[in-house]
């Protein structure tokens, strides 16, 4: 698929879910219709009651794959960017971390989005907050200007994942450190998921080789770039994505085969630093 084509499908995909409360998975905006389901994935992929329960309403759409902020050591005082900050959830818990001395950018490049998030941060009073009309590949931000980049099951959904590591490395300052959690793949996806538009919406198709994905952040120019935690990304998670549903139905997947996609994909926290100098 092409760069414009893959960029317009996320995009109306996620307008989609903007629209709609208590979205899940990583994700069509058919696949959840319950906020309790929201919640559950949230707690499975490594976010507390309270993280939970200490942001606005609908800033929650359980859109991750884990909690990069919970890993980042966030500190008083620091600016944070987050890359495709949907509507608001890892920044809001962002900002409790740096308090009011610091500040959160959050970064999405769809409009729809960026509404939800705004209005999200009003409803909850968060001064220290802005969210930015752009794409994670060009990021509305100056040379050197933030101390940590944050990004959650977003990368993967890039298909040019280059320039957003190299984006994300013009934006720290020398020092600066970034904690992403995203999807890898294990070994190569079946051709009938790798070529699906569907799956590709599914945070599935789009992801690339473990190895490939750290050594694209370490060409970037980071240092100490390495795999912090890292989880197998479960069957049921595969089989509730309406996605890979869709796949599965139109290829006609045996079951069998499906169980064993999920020894293709993992769940990774990859975390890196920029040069001091």
């Amino acid at each position: 698929m092409r760069t414009k084509e893959v960029k317009r499908m996320v995009r109306e995909s996620y307008a989609k879910i903007s629209k709609k409360e208590n979205q899940s998975c990583c994700l069509e905006p058919s696949c959840c219709d319950s906020s309790d389901m929201t919640k559950n994935i949230s707690r499975k992929i490594g976010y507390s009651e309270k993280d939970i329960k200490g942001v606005p309403e609908g800033a929650n759409l359980g859109l991750g794959c884990g909690n990069p902020v919970a890993l980042a050591s966030l500190k008083e005082g620091e600016v944070v960017l987050d890359l495709g900050a949907g509507a608001g959830f890892d920044c809001f818990l962002a900002a409790q971390k740096v308090g009011r001395k610091g500040r959160i950018i959050g970064v999405d490049m769809t409009p729809e989005m960026i509404d939800k998030a705004r209005e999200n941060a009003e409803k909850g009073g968060y001064e220290n907050v802005e969210f930015r009309l752009g794409e994670i590949e060009y990021l509305p931000a100056a040379d050197n200007s933030v101390n940590v980049v944050i990004s959650n099951c977003v990368i993967n959904l890039s298909p040019e994942k280059e320039k957003v590591f190299q984006e994300a490395f013009r934006v720290l300052k020398p020092g600066g450190r970034m904690m992403i959690s995203d999807l890898v793949l294990l070994r190569e996806l079946p051709e009938s998921i790798k070529n699906s538009k569907d799956a590709y919406i599914g945070c599935v198709s789009g992801a690339i080789m473990r190895d490939k994905y750290l050594k694209t952040a370490k060409e970037a120019g980071f240092e100490d770039v390495r795999v912090v935690e890292e989880t197998m990304f479960p069957y049921e998670s595969i089989c509730s994505d309406p996605a890979v549903k869709t796949v599965v139905e139109n290829f006609n997947i045996p079951e069998e085969e499906l169980k064993n996609l999920s020894t293709f994909i993992a769940s990774v926290r990859v975390q890196g630093a920029k040069p001091k100098k």
